[in-house]
């Protein structure tokens, strides 16, 4: 692998999956759909277990979609939810967004969704996005912003969780705020014709709270994240459990308010 990769800070056990197979073109990618159209070949990057392929492989067919992921593992469960929708027309393969073992000029489309903030170099990540994508087709990226996350009530524990998270992240080598720099990354990788946009997820309502606040509680103290926090120095397991109980706490409450930003580019080659 080349040096630039970083490590992956949320890993692939129960409750990060639990959070990647609830996305959705609609709900995380609504950017990029007056874009697609039948007919379409489709390069997604970082497809972690399937469900926004799966729906771009429906909106461009006959046009293919081609799933890259670092890990078996991720692709065959990726694989499972093409299968269960019935997508022939979808194929998967292990890649490194760093070195795409691509030909120049070969997708119309070029997708990641929360990808950059996890890699080594996001910029030569975008250029080599831009290598693979056809002259006249799109690169389309997008990432959260964890320092412009928002929430209510106050609870002092969730004010740890965003530190630990942004130092344990940047240890890794990634950046965890990346959704405001993707346009940056993207004029230093070469793009002129950049559309920026941002969007929201909100998690408000008492089902959505619990789903949120109970799947963050998890990820905080599941063994992957756990790992890298503790055997880095920068918390403690009794740390981690206060941090859970933070989040379990805020989602009882009636009043919670979660507000997820995002930072889109859509770059025409």
């Amino acid at each position: 692998m080349p040096k630039e990769t970083a490590v992956y800070t949320h890993g692939h056990h129960e409750p990060v999956l639990r959070s990647h197979r609830w996305r959705t073109a609609a709900n995380s990618a609504a950017y990029l759909l007056d874009e697609l159209r039948p007919g379409l070949a489709v390069l997604d990057v970082g497809c972690g277990p399937g469900t926004i392929t799966a729906d771009l492989a429906a909106l461009v067919a006959p046009g293919r979609v081609t799933a890259v992921d670092t890990t078996e593992e991720i692709l065959s469960q990726a694989a499972g939810v093409a299968a269960e929708r019935g997508l022939d027309n979808v194929e998967f393969a292990l890649a490194d967004v760093h070195a795409l073992d691509f030909p120049d000029d070969s997708f119309d489309v070029v997708h990641a969704h929360q990808v950059l903030q996890h890699v080594g170099d996001p910029v030569q990540a975008l250029r080599e996005m831009r290598r693979v994508c056809r002259p006249g087709g799109v690169v389309a990226a997008r990432d959260s912003d964890y320092a412009a996350m928002a929430w209510y009530p106050e609870v002092p524990g969730l004010d740890d969780w965003l530190d630990l998270y942004r130092r344990v992240a940047r240890a890794n080598g990634g950046e965890p705020d990346a959704g405001r720099r993707l346009l940056s990354w993207a004029r230093r990788a070469g793009f002129t014709d950049i559309t920026p946009t941002a969007a929201t997820w909100c998690f408000a309502t008492p089902e959505s709270r619990a789903w949120w606040g109970g799947m963050w509680a998890d990820r905080t103290v599941g063994p992957a994240y756990a790992e890298m926090a503790v055997a880095g120095g920068r918390a403690s397991t009794e740390e981690l459990a206060r941090i859970a109980a933070a989040w379990r706490k805020w989602a009882t409450r009636d009043d919670a308010w979660f507000m997820v930003p995002h930072g889109e580019v859509l770059c025409r080659t």
